[in-house]
């Protein structure tokens, strides 16, 4: 398990049209500083949502340097994960629902420098994917259907986190537990109690007046989860 709980900032939840600036919100110091910021790619076709690509991500890089959490919910991934990586995104995770070869992606993504990210959706079982997630640096989580941000936290996705936790700690897997959707004040304390490492915050970060206060409010409740 990760040192602390990691807090990374969704910018689903961002104003658009200041991006530069939101995560400046978030990119201060000691606990008010972000771990990452989760960005989310959608093509409106793998979800309903479009929201932004890969020259806006390498405006993104360009401009901070908190690590680039680029969560791609788009179709046919192998071919277009890795110009992600190649960009400078510190991890980048595809959707397991839309990967043709997990297992050589995996390999793809690391090989062009980044970390490689596992996605499953709520109804989606993590059994089927265990071989695959041997290869992966990242499992998130979905805790509502991808595709926009503000939806209910889906409490039952929690028994995936419980199963990742416990072959991470046995050492079958050595990867980061992440989880996204719905997550806030409310939510945060059950899913670190289930055994998430990093915790993705939308409405919960860049709803507050203070972004940075809020991620380590968010961090502080994390903790608190953790230790029962």
């Amino acid at each position: 398990m990760a040192d602390r709980p990691l807090i990374a900032p969704s910018i689903l939840s961002a104003d658009f049209a200041r991006l530069g600036e939101e995560i400046a919100a978030v990119a201060g110091t000691g606990d008010n500083r972000a771990d990452w910021v989760h960005v989310d790619v959608m093509d409106a076709h793998f979800v309903p949502n479009l929201t932004l690509g890969l020259p806006v991500v390498k405006a993104l890089l360009a401009s901070t340097d908190v690590p680039i959490d680029c969560h791609l919910m788009i179709d046919d991934p192998d071919r277009w994960a890795i110009g992600y990586a190649e960009a400078g995104a510190y991890n980048v995770t595809v959707h397991a629902e839309a990967a043709k070869d997990p297992i050589a992606l995996a390999k793809n993504l690391r090989a062009a420098g980044a970390k490689a990210g596992l996605s499953v959706k709520p109804g989606t079982a993590l059994e089927p994917w265990l071989d695959a997630l041997k290869h992966y640096d990242t499992l998130l989580v979905m805790s509502v259907e991808p595709g926009f941000g503000g939806q209910s936290f889906i409490t039952e996705v929690l028994e995936k986190v419980r199963t990742a936790r416990r072959l991470v700690d046995t050492g079958h897997l050595k990867l980061v537990v992440e989880i996204d959707g719905g997550i806030n004040a409310e939510t945060i304390e059950q899913a670190a109690e289930a055994g998430v490492d990093c915790f993705v915050a939308g409405s919960a970060v860049y709803g507050a007046g203070d972004p940075g206060k809020a991620v380590a409010a968010l961090r502080e409740q994390a903790a608190r989860g953790r230790a029962g």
